[in-house]
């Protein structure tokens, strides 16, 4: 019998040892760089629908493709809302990210960065385009070390105390965290 039970915790441990805990912060990023990919997806779909922008040095053709790829995504995703890309899951790993990368040595120059650079002061919501007269404010590469990765297409902004993800080819504010920052 004490042969029989030393078996099954022997098999036990050697299963557990073939199916590791998971990471449950690695898993709510992927699910978001799912989201992500999702989104991307959806919009180089729209974009292949459109005439092709063929390269040129015209920023009214560039604005007017811009214009028009940005119109096609609304129009496909009229009913998105915050939280869709954004959920509330990696809406708080986000929020976990920042506060670590601002209590590690980095935080005093993030903080710095922040408000040294020209702040802007925006209330974007879903499906917004960034407004072309107001800068974008860079995200301190510190900063971006922590956060999920993302395509060079999306990028992350800061909009006030806001997080705006943001479809820089679209011009196109796809989801926001609100209150990120202090």
């Amino acid at each position: 019998m004490i042969r029989f039970i030393a078996l099954v915790l022997l098999a036990g441990s050697l299963g557990a040892q073939n199916n590791p805990p998971v990471n449950a912060g690695a898993l709510i990023i992927q699910g978001f760089q799912k989201r992500v990919d999702a989104y991307l997806q959806l919009r180089k779909g729209l974009e292949s629908d459109l005439t092709k922008l063929k390269s040129t040095a015209s920023p009214e053709k560039i604005n007017h493709h811009e214009t028009e790829l940005g119109l096609a995504v609304r129009n496909a995703r009229k009913n998105a809302k915050e939280g869709d890309i954004f959920t509330p899951e990696i809406s708080m790993e986000i929020r976990r990210l920042i506060a670590m990368a601002v209590q590690k040595a980095n935080g005093v120059h993030i903080s710095q960065s922040l408000h040294h650079a020209e702040p802007v002061q925006l209330h974007l919501n879903v499906n917004d385009s960034y407004p072309k007269k107001v800068p974008l404010q860079s995200t301190p590469p510190t900063l971006l070390e922590n956060l999920p990765r993302l395509p060079p297409e999306i990028e992350y902004r800061i909009t006030g105390r806001d997080l705006v993800l943001l479809d820089a080819k679209a011009n196109l504010v796809v989801d926001v965290i609100r209150g990120v920052f202090s």
